[in-house]
């Protein structure tokens, strides 16, 4: 396993839940609304009836190699790759419809639980600005108050904030999480767990906990 896999197994949990949100909101919508998707959907049909035609072009598959690539910053040869052994470990399989990657997502949050921050241990360094990580990360709102004057931050040129220098999990992190919250608060979870602060690592895995159970 390299480091960039888990990166890329909890950016297949972000999709998973926004996915998962997404159908449920559906499924609650009124039957006048779903009636009227559906209006729409025949309106988009050309004068042959042929549907689709007129259809504005689809964006990238996000699930797909290039959607993953892109996402997260490593190159498709790596997303393939780090695919592979993920499936080969059991922290990801390919869905039965389309061959899509899921999560085993309860295998991956025992891992990164108990497993991580020895397999990946923190590397620390000086001052720095950068972007918070940890559980006092703005993201946590205030769930955690650092104990140290300067609180964790990952480096990155156009941080705002000054703080311990902590090697992301992988390079990429700080591109990948901009505009993905959800992918924010994931990895800077998985850093206070691999910070090692039994407060901070037992709160968490509680954090963990709730993010990829859904």
């Amino acid at each position: 396993m390299k480091s960039q896999d888990i990166v890329l197994l909890l950016k297949l949990s972000t999709l998973e839940r926004q996915a998962h949100v997404s159908v449920s909101e559906m499924s609650s919508e009124p039957d006048h609304l779903n009636s009227a998707v559906s209006d729409t959907n025949e309106a988009l049909e050309d004068e042959a009836g042929n549907p689709g035609s007129l259809r504005p072009k689809l964006e990238v598959d996000p699930y797909s190699v290039r959607g993953l690539s892109s996402a997260i910053g490593i190159s498709k040869s790596e997303v393939s790759n780090a695919l592979i052994r993920c499936y080969a470990n059991g922290l990801a399989k390919p869905s039965r419809r389309g061959g899509t990657p899921v999560v085993n997502r309860r295998g991956l949050e025992e891992f990164l639980s108990y497993g991580i921050r020895f397999v990946f241990p923190v590397q620390t360094s000086g001052l720095a600005l950068g972007i918070p990580t940890g559980l006092t990360a703005p993201i946590f709102d205030g769930i955690l108050r650092g104990g140290g004057e300067h609180p964790p931050v990952w480096p990155d040129p156009h941080g705002d904030t000054l703080g311990l220098a902590v090697e992301p999990l992988y390079k990429t992190v700080t591109t990948a999480i901009r505009g993905d919250k959800a992918l924010y608060k994931l990895l800077a979870v998985v850093d206070s767990i691999r910070l090692g602060q039994p407060r901070e690592r037992k709160l968490a895995i509680t954090q963990l906990h709730e993010l990829l159970n859904y």
